[in-house]
Parts: structure tokens; C-alpha cells; sequence
């Protein structure tokens, strides 16, 4: 009789514990609480340090529920550095969950086409590592952890350059005897002068023409791109800028890409369109003239600009 007494009360006891933990992991610390709390696991923290910190900021009931369910997962290895936004509406499952799947908390960035490097580090707050990276951080939507580091901002955007300018594109430059550091030069200078696809087509047209036949490009964006001025009318003064850069000074491409064109601007700069146009100006509502001849050409300069 006694042991059978023993017995239950050891069963009574068990179960108890049972609710107890069970309440603890799967009931949140406050069900009505709608405050998010952004938590951070830092790279080589312990679980033990995770759990402490979860308690510390009155995420969870008690860090031992935590330790204990990530133990029964065989989990406590998969935990993940990052910040999360984390509730004490939610329970140990949910959060442990978010902690082991690597859900960090990110900010969307669009970069837009044209976008310069100084843009670009002006728009992320950050200071972009590494030389010669003016064409090739690839203008698009992105995903970045809230404490993104420079260095992965940078790997990141030049990956996706590299998926942007498919096998085929890579072919068609090798097949034309280009460089795609020249076609992503004449891409950025179509980038910054014209809107429309259309334009696009006929102004690379006209840009490799000049090219081949040793006429200077006179691309205001080059100008633009010196003097940091947003203005379709160029003063006389800038056109004598001594700079490599400057494509009114000097004949053929400028030093390099003057901003981060989009795939339409590389595509038209890798496929021109021929047309008996040697002249080109946008008018201050973005319109693009075309000109035959230098005649023309200035005919459209007195009566657009």
C-alpha cells in the first residue's frame, strides 16, 4: 500500500512538472502584449547566453524553458547570429524558430538605375570598400540584415552584376571584340542621357559611331559627373575641365563608368541601333532631338536649350 502510494504521488508529481514546463515553453510570457523588441544573438554566443538574454529583456518566463526545449531539439547547435524582432507575445517554439532559421530582421533598399557609388553610400549610410566599383553595383530592390557590414553590401551587389550580365550577353561583348568594362561605360553614359528604351538604342548607336571614327563622344552626363551640377545647360568654363572623364577635352570613352546602369542601358549599349543620326541633345522635359549634322544639331540647341 505504501509503495503504491509512493508510486502515485510520483506520477501525480511527474505530471504536474509536465503542465509546468509545458506552460512555460508553449504559453507566452504576456499573450496580450503587442510590443516587439528588437534582440540580438551575437556570432559565438552560447545558448545558455541566448536563453539569459531572452529572460534579461522579459522575452520568455524563465530561461531554463528554453535551455530545456533547445536541449530536446538537439537544436543548440543551429542557432543563428542576427537581430530579430521578438515578442512576449510569442512563445518558446516561435522564437526559438526564428533564432535557428536565421529569420533576422531586414531593411529594403532600392537602388535606382543611374545611381552613382557616392548615391549609393549616401542612401546606406556607409562608407562601400574596394576600387573601380562605378558601373558594377547592379541598381535593383535589396534585402540587407539591419547591421549589414560594407563588405557584404558590396559582395552582394556585384553578385548580382554577375547574374544580370547572363553567358549570352558575356558572349555577344567577346564576339564584338568589346571589353565589358567598355560596354558598361557606354551603358552608364545611355543611363544618365536618355529615358526611353527607344532613345537608348539610337543614342549607342551614335556613341560607337563616334567612337569608330575618332569623333569626341561630348557627353554632357561626363560633365555632370565632374561637377556634380544637375542642370541640362553645361557653362563654357566646365567644357575645359582637364579631367579624362571630360568628353568634350578628350576622344573616346571617358576614364570609366560615370554611374550603375540598368540592364536595358547595358543591353542597347551591347546592341545600338544604326541610324544616320551623329547628334543628340535632351531637352530640360527629357525629350530626346536628334541630329543628322552639326547643323541641325545647333538649329536644335538655340530652340531647346
Amino acid at each position: 500500500m505504501k509503495f503504491r502510494l509512493v508510486f502515485l504521488s510520483l506520477i501525480l508529481i511527474f505530471f504536474l512538472v509536465s503542465i509546468f514546463i509545458c506552460q512555460g515553453i508553449y504559453l507566452p510570457k504576456d499573450s496580450s502584449s503587442v510590443e516587439k523588441k528588437l534582440f540580438s544573438v551575437e556570432k559565438g554566443e552560447s545558448l545558455f547566453k541566448i536563453a539569459d538574454n531572452l529572460g534579461k529583456e522579459d522575452l520568455i518566463k524563465n530561461k531554463s524553458f528554453f535551455d530545456f526545449y533547445i536541449f530536446i531539439k538537439g537544436t543548440q547547435r543551429k542557432l543563428q547570429a542576427g537581430e530579430y524582432y521578438l515578442s512576449p507575445s510569442e512563445n518558446v517554439p516561435t522564437i526559438a524558430k526564428k533564432i535557428i532559421s536565421g529569420e533576422v530582421e531586414k531593411m529594403v533598399v532600392t537602388i535606382p538605375e543611374g545611381f552613382t557609388v557616392k548615391q549609393i553610400e549616401e542612401r546606406l549610410g556607409l562608407k562601400l570598400p574596394g576600387e573601380n566599383l562605378e558601373g558594377f553595383l547592379f541598381p535593383d530592390t535589396y534585402q540587407f540584415p539591419l547591421r549589414v557590414s560594407a563588405e557584404e553590401v558590396v559582395r552582394k551587389m556585384l553578385d548580382n552584376f554577375d547574374k544580370k550580365l547572363t553567358l549570352d550577353l558575356r558572349e555577344e561583348i567577346k564576339n564584338q571584340k568589346k571589353t565589358i568594362f567598355e560596354i558598361i561605360t557606354i551603358a552608364s553614359l545611355i543611363e544618365k542621357e536618355v529615358k526611353t528604351k527607344e532613345d537608348k538604342e539610337v543614342v549607342s548607336g551614335i556613341l560607337w559611331k563616334r567612337l569608330k571614327n575618332n569623333i569626341p563622344l561630348q557627353v554632357d552626363a561626363t560633365i555632370t559627373y565632374l561637377t556634380g551640377k544637375k542642370t541640362t545647360k553645361i557653362p563654357l568654363e566646365d567644357l575645359q575641365i582637364d579631367s579624362l572623364y571630360n568628353t568634350y577635352k578628350y576622344k573616346g570613352l571617358p576614364l570609366g563608368p560615370i554611374c550603375n546602369p540598368g540592364l536595358d542601358s547595358i543591353k542597347t549599349a551591347i546592341y545600338p541601333k544604326n541610324s544616320e543620326y551623329w547628334y543628340y541633345l535632351s531637352t530640360p522635359e527629357g525629350a530626346t532631338i536628334f541630329s543628322k549634322n552639326l547643323e541641325e544639331h545647333n538649329i536644335a540647341k538655340a530652340k531647346y536649350l
